[in-house]
């Protein structure tokens, strides 16, 4: 069975209850969210390490004539404070519980149930993906208090660069658990990504003061595109052409996360 097995019926409990999809991956991201109030390594990186990092990048903003690529610090510092997020909240923190999960053979037992594939990946998710999208949100209000940010002038861009990154960050974490060993090796294996991501995305050094071969090749990073549209949704100033290329490059790297997961993903423990 595949991960990605989709859902197209309902399903009868032993005492004859009709359950949904939903309802089935609801309880298990309760029972997620409860495992992962318990790890409070996990909780601690995911909840308090993205909101102390882009005090860095405000710090760094200081050295940068940001005015050469018509940003302020404000506009600096809230993609990349989104970017955390992802990296943290999202992305590793769910490397770490797909891989925790495996090894203890909870994957194993929740595939003998009713449910699919999809729902358990989706249903372990759930609550990091919902952590990094309230994280965001409050990073986004804190900016625009602390920062004197203004309202977004194209919402809909940055609330679509959000959207996509949670989703692609939540894929490519199942990805990297599908070639991480143990819990403890799942510390690590996110970190090639995360250590590329930080400064090749455009989170500490806006792309526009790149060199211009450097910024192409950062350019089709999978975070670059998500701080494009977010960092865009503030100016306003993205073209078409550049929104489709953002938004292209974003979906490629989900669908390319998808199909790896379907081919490599690991149900029982690596021996």
């Amino acid at each position: 069975m595949s991960a990605t097995d989709t859902p197209a019926r309902t399903a009868h409990t032993a005492k004859g209850a009709v359950t949904t999809p939903t309802s089935r991956m609801t309880a298990l991201a309760r029972a997620e969210l409860t495992l992962l109030g318990r790890n409070k390594g996990t909780v601690f990186a995911a909840l308090f390490v993205p909101l102390v990092l882009p005090f860095s990048v405000y710090s760094a903003s200081k050295e940068m004539d940001l005015a050469e690529a018509g940003l302020t610090p404000a506009l600096l510092v809230l993609p990349a404070a989104i970017g955390f997020s992802l990296l943290f909240a999202v992305y590793s923190a769910l490397v770490g519980v797909f891989v925790v999960r495996r090894e203890e053979l909870v994957l194993k037992r929740l595939r003998t149930g009713e449910l699919r594939d999809v729902e358990i990946l989706s249903g372990s998710a759930m609550p990091a993906v919902l952590s990094g999208l309230v994280q965001s949100l409050v990073l986004a209000v804190g900016c625009a208090v602390l920062l004197d940010l203004s309202a977004p002038s194209a919402p809909h861009l940055a609330v679509l660069g959000l959207l996509l990154g949670l989703v692609m960050c939540a894929a490519l974490a199942a990805v990297t658990a599908s070639f991480t060993r143990t819990g403890e090796s799942a510390q690590v294996t996110p970190l090639p990504f995360m250590f590329v991501s930080m400064p090749g995305s455009g989170m500490f050094v806006p792309l526009d003061l790149f060199p211009d071969q450097v910024a192409s090749v950062c350019e089709l990073l999978p975070l670059t595109p998500v701080v494009t549209l977010v960092r865009g949704g503030w100016t306003g100033d993205l073209s078409a052409y550049e929104t489709l290329g953002a938004v292209a490059t974003a979906v490629a790297w989900t669908v390319v996360a998808v199909f790896a997961v379907r081919r490599w993903f690991r149900w029982e423990p690596r021996r």
